[in-house]
């Protein structure tokens, strides 16, 4: 097995040590009220926009997501949490640097060996959560589960439907699927573009990610009997059906929508052997993106 199947299958256990784990961070995470920013790159701007969209969705308090990199520095709140697995990236770390003694600062890391651990003013340590694999999977579920049990919106239903998500066979004939769209609303918006990550780093396919709504809005254009469109939770009224009616493959489920990224991430890797790739090696990246010159 490759690393990141290991780490895929892991992920149970992972989302149950960080939601039991939740309460001892709760003084360092968001407070419900504040005005709070999270950052990342990569996956983690991605897990940063999910949990952005739940915070808020769940009254705790107005929540902007950036890629570390646009981050508004006129902008002023009560806290930044930066999300960063490897506790290395530049542009992470620039930001923090920034911050400084300005902004109260929180970083959710996986390696307390790394320069996160002096850059942010308080830092979370998921280690048992880190990963070989330069494809990021449970580090990234398992710091969004944290954050959800963190806004009392994780429940053990959600690791049972990760178990179902490992367990039962992919839907059939996906693999050989030409194109892949994943859409999403609300909080799954930022699952849906984890997915397209996925597929694209683990398997070089070409995808896409849109809010929901947005689809019909131009992108269906693209859908035919080879391509297929995944939704994460409750697709908008009438979207199925005229999809369908383009011949493309529609892809949904009753699982969380959490547990339903491991589905993804099981067919990127499928998709990946099935080209004769290496999911644990991406072509043209590395674990971290650190930039010499900054």
């Amino acid at each position: 097995m490759s690393f990141v199947e290991i780490e895929i299958a892991s992920q149970p256990e992972c989302w149950r040590r960080a939601a039991e784990l939740a309460p001892s961070h709760a003084a360092v995470l968001p407070a419900a009220g504040e005005r709070v920013a999270v950052v990342g790159c990569g996956t983690s701007f991605y897990m940063a926009q999910a949990y952005a969209s739940l915070r808020e969705e769940s009254g705790q308090g107005e929540t902007d997501a950036f890629a570390a990199s646009e981050f508004p520095t006129r902008r002023r709140y009560d806290r930044v949490l930066a999300l960063t697995r490897s506790g290395t990236t530049t542009e992470v770390l620039e930001l923090l640097g920034r911050l400084s003694g300005t902004t109260p600062t929180v970083a959710i890391t996986a390696d307390p060996r790394t320069p996160v651990m002096t850059a942010a003013d308080a830092v979370v340590v998921l280690d048992f959560a880190d990963e070989r694999s330069v494809v990021q999977t449970r580090f990234a579920t398992t710091l969004l589960t944290l954050l959800r049990a963190h806004l009392g919106l994780h429940t053990d239903a959600v690791v049972r439907d990760a178990e179902r998500a490992l367990a039962e066979p992919l839907p059939e004939g996906l693999v050989d699927r030409t194109q892949f769209t994943f859409l999403g609303r609300g909080w799954t918006a930022g699952l849906a573009n984890e997915a397209a990550l996925k597929m694209k780093e683990a398997s070089l396919s070409w995808t896409e990610s849109y809010a929901a709504m947005e689809y019909r809005h131009g992108p269906i254009s693209i859908a035919t009997d080879t391509t297929a469109t995944w939704t994460f939770g409750a697709a908008p009224g009438g979207l199925r059906e005229q999809l369908l009616e383009t011949g493309a493959r529609w892809v949904e489920s009753d699982l969380d929508p959490l547990a339903d990224l491991v589905r993804v991430q099981r067919l990127a890797v499928a998709r990946a052997t099935a080209r004769g790739l290496d999911p644990d090696a991406p072509r043209h990246l590395t674990r971290s993106v650190v930039l010499a010159d900054a």
